[in-house]
């Protein structure tokens, strides 16, 4: 096992403030890149997208609760599998009821989407602890005109903003034929009625909501990957994968 090596404590001051210069400079390019991203522009939502959740069937208007700004967890959940995605459930494990009441009084809902049916969300949401919505988008093209459930029969694959020979360049030609579910995040805006989608991130883009890792990344073993269980297919899915940059 890597450990760090031992030095006096004027040897580790020295060097962690050369690494702070560095951290700095990171924040700052962070900063300017989150400016961009509020800058970026919008697109008009037109579907009237259908979703089953507790109460019954709901539009996307509704997931904001009222609220002008909605984040939204496509979490992969395949209709056909048991259980939902690994690295999704610890995403959504990372969401406590404090993180969403921030949230909220920033304007901002929360809301998970997944393709299968809804009794399986509820009672995997139960068996979880969950208190945040989620809704079901079975028999929607919602995840599809998202691309987070992809299959070339319904449309060309695009993930992370990539189809075809980009996705091959990118060493991902596994996904241009790929069928099944990925993970992503989106932002959405509403002006009155009418909803926007702002943003949306896919691959490693997801790890914003996996608050864990980022404690993990300050320690000295960091996140300790290798420890964890095998990132290897679904048990519902021979080709499952969340390994998209």
């Amino acid at each position: 096992m890597d450990r760090p090596v031992i030095v006096s404590r004027h040897e580790w001051l020295t060097a962690r403030r050369e690494h702070l210069a560095r951290e700095k400079e990171l924040t700052r390019a962070l900063d300017r890149l989150s400016a961009e991203r509020r800058r970026l522009p919008m697109v008009r939502v037109g579907k009237d997208y259908r979703f089953t959740g507790p109460d019954g069937e709901v539009g996307l208007l509704d997931l904001f609760e009222g609220r002008t700004q909605l984040v939204l967890q496509h979490f992969m959940y395949d209709p056909a599998w048991d259980t939902g995605c690994g690295s999704c459930t610890a995403m959504a494990d990372d969401l406590s009821d404090g993180a969403r009441a921030h949230l909220a009084s920033r304007d901002t809902s929360f809301a998970a989407v997944s393709r299968a049916p809804y009794a399986k969300l509820a009672s995997y949401k139960e068996s979880r602890g969950w208190t945040f919505p989620w809704y079901s988008a079975h028999g929607s093209d919602f995840n599809y005109d998202f691309r987070v459930s992809l299959d070339p029969a319904v449309t060309p694959n695009n993930y992370n903003f990539r189809e075809g020979e980009e996705l091959v360049s990118a060493g991902e030609e596994w996904l241009v034929d790929y069928v099944g579910e990925q993970p992503g995040v989106s932002a959405f805006l509403r002006d009155g009625d009418e909803v926007f989608h702002t943003y949306a991130t896919y691959g490693r883009g997801v790890e914003v909501m996996m608050h864990a890792y980022r404690l993990l990344d300050i320690t000295a073993l960091g996140r300790r990957e290798d420890w964890a269980e095998p990132k290897g297919p679904h048990p519902a899915d021979p080709s499952f994968t969340s390994s998209a940059s």
